[in-house]
């Protein structure tokens, strides 16, 4: 049975729009979901998402920032994650171990025989059942950050740092994500997320109709 679905994808591919698309579709039908997000699903993980997300003067190296995503995770999974699943939830989480591989693997180079294994310490055993890969052009997704920025308050912060990387990376990124999919085909589900929002969650709850036949 489908009880934890993860959502992946580059910035701006509508993850956030199409998670409480489908927790409102799934509570309608009588789940009981839960809605979580890395990194910042805790306390102590959303002053990491502070640290990790808010653009400043200071650069992160790779493997202080692997760390830091390692330190949330683990305490997502023992704090929010875990319990969900065990009072018989459905967690939908924006992000999860494949962007650990995505960004700091293909977009930064790091290891990815390590970062599994440095994964499967901080998820403790946790995996997904169902992963959707919201996948677009990076212009695409870059041009609705842009969007979004635009339309924050000028004390609201900013959390772009992954935003303000040369077009490279988030093309690397994107790759990373297309290849682990391709590893993956069963727990992967790979949308067009350069369609309209409304388009989107219609292909996704058609997945989940099945997945949870």
């Amino acid at each position: 049975m489908v009880r934890f679905v993860t959502f992946e994808g580059g910035d701006g591919s509508g993850k956030t729009t199409q998670i409480r698309a489908l927790e409102n579709y799934l509570t309608s039908y009588g789940k009981i979901c839960l809605v979580t997000r890395e990194p910042g699903g805790t306390d102590l993980g959303a002053t990491l998402r502070r640290v990790l997300l808010e653009a400043g003067g200071a650069p992160i190296a790779p493997s202080s920032e692997l760390f830091l995503y390692l330190a949330d995770r683990a305490q997502h999974v023992s704090e929010v994650i875990g319990p969900a699943l065990a009072a018989g939830k459905v967690v939908l989480c924006d992000r999860f171990t494949d962007s650990t591989l995505a960004y700091q693997g293909y977009g930064r180079g790091l290891d990815l025989g390590l970062l599994r294994q440095f994964n499967s310490i901080a998820d403790d055993g946790t995996r997904p059942d169902l992963t959707f890969l919201l996948d677009c052009p990076i212009e695409v997704g870059l041009s609705r950050t842009a969007s979004r920025q635009a339309q924050c308050q000028v004390d609201a912060p900013k959390e772009d740092r992954f935003e303000r990387e040369k077009m490279e990376f988030h093309e690397k990124v994107r790759a990373g994500f297309l290849d682990l999919a391709r590893q993956e085909p069963g727990r992967f589900r790979v949308i067009d997320a350069a369609q309209p929002a409304a388009e989107v969650s219609l292909d996704i709850r058609k997945i989940i109709d099945k997945a949870l036949e």
